[in-house]
């Protein structure tokens, strides 16, 4: 991509925003009010914003690699802890799509640098969930039922949190599990359910919140 192309878009872009509200822009710097925070991938495929139909201001968007939500990441730590507690989310997303890249470089016998740490929390989820997936021959659908799975253990880590807890108790907040397809281009709600999984991990993850 030509880099000087990007400005134009951008200006193309504040165009077409001032066209129909002059004062969009200044509307947007008062400040921020959303109702998602939206934890997803960093695959170039996937933008939050596109895929969801909502506009700037609309959500919160902490992407990584396989969208992780990792307790000793404090990236994504902060970014939760301030959805939560600052902005006051009413919904916790975390959305995974099919055909990961980090999905499946974790389950390949090799090497990665850097990138070792990381991909072994979703190896973590292949360990916890080995049963179903070693049951499945087609390798494609093996690693995408693990891109489901991973997105579930992602949303126990979420609830797991003490901010997510006592936003839970205090003012019913939402914690949901989605896929995107990616061939297909469309949003799958895994239908995970948040108080079904609190139930089973209070009894060791209960912060007393």
């Amino acid at each position: 991509m030509d880099i000087a192309k990007v400005f134009e878009n951008n200006a193309t872009w504040i165009e077409s925003k001032l066209e129909k509200d002059p004062n969009y822009f200044k509307e947007l710097a008062k400040g921020q009010n959303p109702d998602i925070l939206y934890i997803g991938c960093s695959d170039s495929r996937v933008s939050a914003e596109d895929l969801m139909g909502v506009q700037p201001g609309d959500v919160f968007v902490h992407r990584n690699i396989a969208n992780m939500v990792i307790s000793i990441d404090l990236n994504s730590m902060s970014v939760l802890n301030y959805a939560v507690d600052n902005l006051g989310v009413d919904h916790v997303v975390v959305c995974g799509h099919y055909e990961c890249g980090g999905v499946k470089a974790a389950m390949n016998a090799s090497d990665l640098g850097i990138l070792n740490p990381w991909l072994r929390n979703i190896r973590d989820v292949y360990r916890l969930h080995k049963k179903e997936l070693n049951a499945i021959e087609d390798e494609s659908a093996r690693y995408n039922r693990l891109v489901e799975l991973n997105v579930q253990e992602q949303c126990v880590n979420v609830l797991k949190t003490a901010v997510v807890q006592k936003a839970v108790r205090k003012r019913g907040l939402k914690v949901h599990g989605w896929v995107f397809d990616v061939g297909q281009g469309k949003l799958i709600d895994l239908k995970l359910d948040h108080e079904k999984i609190l139930k089973e991990i209070r009894e060791i993850y209960d912060l007393g919140v």
